[in-house]
């Protein structure tokens, strides 16, 4: 049981170097000479065991020149808690040495000018990287200050960020860009940051993916320089790449990663599709009735139901449906428009990639021909990106899906901080967030 004042595993005396305490603690190179409970705080008094020091600069025995008290923030429990570091002060009995005094240093323990423990930053660093914690929470917790636990985190970050090897093994890559801020770019920089994600399966053909890197810029330039920094052997490396129908980065691609295969996200094919549909039922609704759709008008009522999949509709949202189509002739037009954009659909719910080819295959052939011109428009930009297109069905289903679920992670720890006005270290954060760093 921990003594009644000192909190030591030992009822002996409230001054205890013993091994259980120290094993209790688990603080490397120092031995625990008080713990004490007061103020709500539980504070541990350290020493490390005696043994003679070397100047730093002439290497001459330095004679013991009493000690001073560094107070350091340490993990939290169940109440906050002080480490204090009687370190110990040494003296150059050397008398060329312009080196008079010096402290001992254990960096085991905390950095050189640091306050916050060693374990303390490997503790924080966790938080923020697996509990969605924030760095004004971590301050609370560790009863200091954000700057204070920012800079003791923050060259962590740093040097896991410029280690190369992070890219090794990445035969799959993914692209995708986001808002990282809503102020005035001429204050805060670009608005938009393009990301690179990591889509690499596992031995189980599973995707893990990791965000790779943060750059500013929404362009094919921003993707290219980003490729162009990471060598031969990375893009050499990298076999497959997927994207989101933007020209910019398949222009990148093919420009960079002449011997990967580029495939056009699923999710935003279908997305084209349903786009297409509700401007031609947008379309119809003013050539029939005049004005924007309204309660009451057939068209109106039925727009969430031209978004859900066929398979997935209720007897009585068919019979609504039917009942809109033929509320008036020219309905039609909306009726074909989302039978393509189910065929369309139909094509990635194939369990056969065969199948599914000969479905898309089929849909680049045919919808460019189509009288009605949404319809027809969609099926010229299908015919531009036909190989992207149709490589989802030769890669083993290849997408973009993983670069949206880490987007859905930045998004979630940007709303956590509420915001950031630091570019560098919103790119530290999600990387860390995201997979991209891992300690």
């Amino acid at each position: 049981m921990l003594h009644p004042t000192s909190g030591c595993a030992s009822a002996r005396s409230a001054c205890c170097p013993c091994a259980r305490c120290d094993l209790l603690v688990g603080l490397p190179g120092v031995h625990v000479e008080h713990v004490d409970r007061r103020d709500g705080l539980l504070v541990v008094t350290v020493s490390s065991p005696a043994a003679p020091a070397g100047c730093p600069s002439c290497g001459v025995v330095a004679t013991g020149r009493g000690r001073r008290r560094r107070v350091l923030h340490d993990v939290p429990g169940a109440t906050r808690v002080r480490i204090v570091w009687r370190q110990r002060v040494w003296r150059c009995d050397d008398e060329g040495c312009l080196r008079k005094t010096f402290t001992e240093q254990l960096p085991s323990l905390v950095a050189r000018r640091g306050s916050i423990t060693t374990r303390a930053i490997g503790w924080a660093i966790g938080q923020l990287r697996r509990e969605h914690a924030t760095i004004a929470g971590l301050a609370r917790q560790l009863g200091t200050s954000w700057k204070t636990v920012w800079r003791a985190v923050e060259p962590e970050l740093v040097k896991l960020a410029v280690d190369e090897t992070r890219f090794e093994n990445v035969t799959t890559l993914g692209v995708d860009e986001h808002i990282w801020h809503h102020v005035d770019p001429r204050k805060r920089g670009p608005k938009e940051l393009t990301g690179m994600v990591d889509l690499t399966r596992d031995e189980h053909g599973k995707t893990r993916a990791r965000l790779l890197d943060l750059v500013p810029g929404r362009s094919g330039k921003a993707y290219a320089s980003w490729l162009g920094d990471r060598g031969d052997a990375f893009r050499k490396n990298v076999r497959v790449a997927a994207l989101d129908p933007f020209a910019g980065y398949k222009t990148a691609i093919d420009d960079k990663l002449q011997d990967a295969t580029a495939v056009l996200d699923a999710f935003h094919v279908v997305k084209l599709g349903t786009a297409a549909v509700d401007e031609v039922r947008r379309r119809v609704q003013q050539d029939t009735l005049g004005h924007r759709g309204r309660k009451g008008d057939p068209l109106y009522g039925i727009q969430t139901i031209l978004r859900a999949g066929a398979e997935n509709l209720t007897e009585k949202q068919r019979a609504r449906l039917t009942a809109a189509i033929e509320a008036d002739p020219a309905h039609d037009e909306v009726f074909v428009a989302w039978q393509c954009a189910q065929q369309l659909r139909s094509a990635y719910h194939q369990k056969d990639l065969a199948a599914g080819r000969r479905i898309a295959e089929q849909v680049v052939e045919t919808f460019h021909t189509c009288p009605i011109p949404e319809i027809a428009r969609l099926g010229r930009t299908l015919r531009r990106w036909r190989d992207a297109f149709v490589a989802y069905f030769t890669t083993g289903r290849a997408n973009n899906g993983g670069t949206e679920a880490v987007n859905g992670i930045i998004e979630l720890h940007r709303r956590l901080a509420r915001g950031f006005r630091n570019r560098d270290n919103y790119r530290l954060r999600m990387l860390l967030a995201a997979g991209g760093l891992i300690p």
